[in-house]
């Protein structure tokens, strides 16, 4: 492991700003190999006004979303320093699944691991787990760059 993050670098690196910032901290970074966020998830996510009211669920674009952002903290902290300032960009999501509903209280943990890279193209696998028990998986890819 080579270092956690904090909110305060997360905002540094990625450009999404609250209601739709979905890291909160980087609990583990392995250099252009894998990275360990966390999630908290509240009953005070906007999304939850609509979805749904009786019984609340995080949608599932959302945690594929915290994925990526995840593995974009995972790109930008893994680039030589001249180049973290760079916008990353979805390029694509394979293999998508989800496994059971993740609801307030619950703590996501996005797992990614960098699978290729070749240019400014990346591809990334990852997982979502609460309570050491996968809610959602998929492939990710993305580009980095202007």
């Amino acid at each position: 492991m080579e270092r956690t993050s904090d909110i305060r670098s997360i905002l540094q690196h990625l450009p999404h700003r609250y209601p739709f910032l979905l890291v909160d901290r980087v609990l583990a970074f392995v250099k252009a190999k894998s990275i360990v966020a966390l999630k908290n998830v509240t009953i005070n996510e906007p999304f939850f006004q609509g979805h749904f009211p009786d019984t609340p669920i995080m949608p599932g674009v959302l945690i594929v979303e915290a994925m990526g952002q995840a593995g974009g903290m995972l790109v930008l902290l893994s680039l030589p320093p001249e180049i973290q300032g760079k916008p990353i960009y979805f390029m694509g999501f394979d293999k998508v699944r989800f496994r059971k509903p993740v609801v307030p209280g619950d703590q996501l943990i996005l797992e990614l691991e960098m699978l290729k890279q070749r240019s400014r193209a990346v591809k990334m696998a990852g997982i979502a787990k609460v309570d050491q028990k996968i809610v959602a998986e998929a492939q990710l890819m993305a580009t980095y760059g202007d």
